[in-house]
């Protein structure tokens, strides 16, 4: 085995542990294919979602839009109400690597860009969620990956040591971001090599 040289290993959470997507929930919703991706690109657009990771309130958030795009008032509201119809699910092979992690004692900690108001959902219905050692979410902090601030807030907040923490995150410019404040820090391409990066660094997973 190699030298161990990370203590602690933090996760991203969508796209890394939970398998979020509206269109999951919008496949149902708007059928047909040129119509739902018009709803997703134009009306309740990626920038929107992410002002809800900043920590914009649900209610005001989706009461604007619906006053901007009355003629979708009810796919709006169905963003807030049907939200967790957007979660396929967990990864559980992701979860196995946390799991085995936590279980041999090694501290764990979630980073994630996530509103709020719905992490508190995603805890109540997926209970590895609930298990990490810390916890900063973008909508509670109301600062985002990849700004430095939200970086500085995990490591001062737990004590880390940045370049003996471990982040995956699935988004490349997010791992950038770990990078530069000095997180030992590898894109998310799949559990089997999150294994392998973790084995490299010295951790004892199967």
């Amino acid at each position: 085995m190699s030298e161990r040289t990370v203590d602690v290993v933090v996760f991203d959470i969508g796209g890394v542990l939970l398998d979020w997507s509206p269109t999951y929930l919008y496949a149902d919703l708007i059928p047909d294919e040129e119509a739902r991706t018009h709803f997703l690109t134009k009306v309740a657009t990626p920038a929107w979602n992410h002002t809800l990771d900043e920590g914009r309130p649900w209610a005001e958030a989706v009461a604007e839009l619906s006053s901007l795009h009355p003629e979708h008032a009810e796919w709006i509201e169905a963003y807030d109400t049907g939200w967790l119809r957007m979660v396929k699910g967990v990864f559980e092979d992701t979860a196995a690597v946390l799991t085995e992690l936590q279980r041999a004692g090694v501290p764990t900690y979630a980073l994630t860009n996530f509103s709020g108001e719905k992490w508190e959902v995603a805890k109540e219905a997926f209970p590895v969620l609930t298990h990490f050692d810390g916890e900063v979410v973008s909508g509670v902090e109301q600062t985002v990956k990849p700004d430095e601030k939200i970086y500085r807030i995990l490591i001062e907040r737990f004590g880390l040591d940045p370049a003996r923490t471990f982040y995956t995150d699935d988004m490349a410019y997010n791992v950038d971001g770990a990078r530069a404040v000095g997180l030992d820090a590898e894109v998310f391409t799949g559990a089997a090599n999150l294994r392998a990066q973790l084995r490299d660094r010295g951790l004892a997973l199967q």
